[in-house]
């Protein structure tokens, strides 16, 4: 049986009586990349922040490693790295000094600690541009200093969330090409996005999500057949399908 390394069991969050995600269930196997796909406001990012008890939820609960967050976070969340969609990196500090800072909440320390720095500076391309200040950076560069401040720890889980916003084509490549490789050395990937080209390049299956709820969940051949037999139907025609709505419109 495959491990179960992300469920959640009907959460839900609610702003000023709202529902900004609704009764969401899902189940996430060891060594997917799973993709939530949506349109802003479809309530990826607060999802997200559920799951790394960043936001408490209104109701239901979240289960990563087989334990329930609420009651083992510490032990948890130690084993998630979570790239956020905002950059969580100070524009003051250089780049070795951002990555020794986030991953040292993680309790590395001492040579650990700097060899971890080094592996994920290196990892994401930057080790050369150690030295200089992150306000420098291009918004490329700023994001995959991003993401090394998320990978030192060696986590078991990698959540993206949106990590290839307003940055150049290359850039963005070169991100894909790093989850895609995260995945082969055995991290276990959540990856959101409202593009549907990203989604569909490196997401084993894929959960297309809208006004807070899970519409429909699959591989893209699953998905894709789930609304037409046609052989050369796209994935943002399913997505228009199911919810009424362009996400190319939506997004922009």
């Amino acid at each position: 049986m495959d491990e179960i390394i992300l469920r959640t069991t009907e959460l839900t969050k609610k702003y000023n009586n709202k529902a900004v995600v609704d009764d969401l269930s899902l189940e996430i196997k060891k060594g997917e990349i799973f993709g939530l796909l949506g349109p802003n406001g479809a309530g990826k990012s607060t999802t997200m922040n559920m799951i790394c008890s960043i936001v408490r939820p209104t109701a239901g609960k979240v289960e990563l490693f087989g334990k329930e967050l609420n009651a083992n976070k510490k032990e948890v969340i130690r084993r998630i790295g979570y790239i956020p969609q905002d950059l969580a990196i100070h524009g003051e500090l250089k780049a070795w000094e951002n990555a020794e800072l986030f991953i040292s909440l993680y309790g590395l320390k001492g040579n650990v600690l700097k060899k971890a720095v080094d592996r994920s500076l290196e990892y994401v391309g930057l080790s050369d541009r150690r030295n200089e200040f992150s306000k420098n950076f291009s918004g490329g560069m700023k994001r995959r200093l991003n993401i090394a401040c998320a990978i030192g720890h060696e986590p078991e889980l990698l959540i993206f969330d949106e990590p290839t916003v307003g940055i150049d084509p290359q850039s963005r490549n070169f991100i894909l090409e790093k989850i895609k490789e995260s995945n082969e050395n055995g991290a276990t990937v959540i990856y959101t996005s409202h593009y549907m080209e990203e989604v569909e390049a490196i997401c084993t299956r894929i959960a297309i999500m809208d006004n807070g709820r899970i519409i429909a969940c699959g591989t893209s051949s699953e998905l894709k057949r789930s609304v037409s037999d046609k052989q050369d139907i796209t994935l943002e025609e399913v997505f228009l399908t199911l919810t009424g709505k362009k996400l190319r419109d939506i997004s922009e």
